[in-house]
């Protein structure tokens, strides 16, 4: 395989297990843009705060993005019958996981939410990697 399909950050997704799993049955709709300095994940969380996110990198490479605790039920009186129950059935729970590439700062991950968007930042190693060429010398006798 060359060098350029193993450093594709979406080779998982065509190539083996996927690069992302959804974790659970409703996700919050995300971006993921690529620029030459970084990785951006954007998710949209409207009524979520920075308390209720957990941003993870797990194993070393894999960044996991979940809410903790869960979503505040609306009390309803004694003498109220739900007829329809959709908004608080899972709303806002959600876990993502992503395997990051390998030329990424795991050290340096930002993230911040403002107006229901959670952006996390995973900035590209951009320093020269050493050859992983190994030259052998060939003698006339082994």
């Amino acid at each position: 395989m060359s060098e350029s399909v193993r450093s594709f950050p979406l080779r998982r997704f065509f190539w083996g297990s996927p690069i992302f799993r959804d974790l659970s049955g409703s996700t919050a709709p995300m971006d993921w843009l690529e620029s030459p300095a970084a990785h951006i994940f954007k998710f949209d969380i409207p009524g979520l705060s920075k308390a209720d996110i957990k941003v993870e990198v797990e194993d070393g490479n894999v960044l996991r993005i979940y809410r903790v605790g869960g979503g505040k039920e609306e009390s309803a009186g004694k003498d109220t019958v739900w007829h329809v129950a959709e908004r608080g059935s899972g709303r806002g729970e959600f876990s993502r996981e992503f395997e990051l590439p390998e030329n990424v700062k795991v050290d340096q991950i930002k993230a911040q939410v403002e107006n229901g968007v959670l952006t996390i930042v995973v900035p590209k190693d951009t320093s020269p990697k050493a050859s992983n060429v190994k030259t052998i010398n060939i003698s006339s006798k082994l």
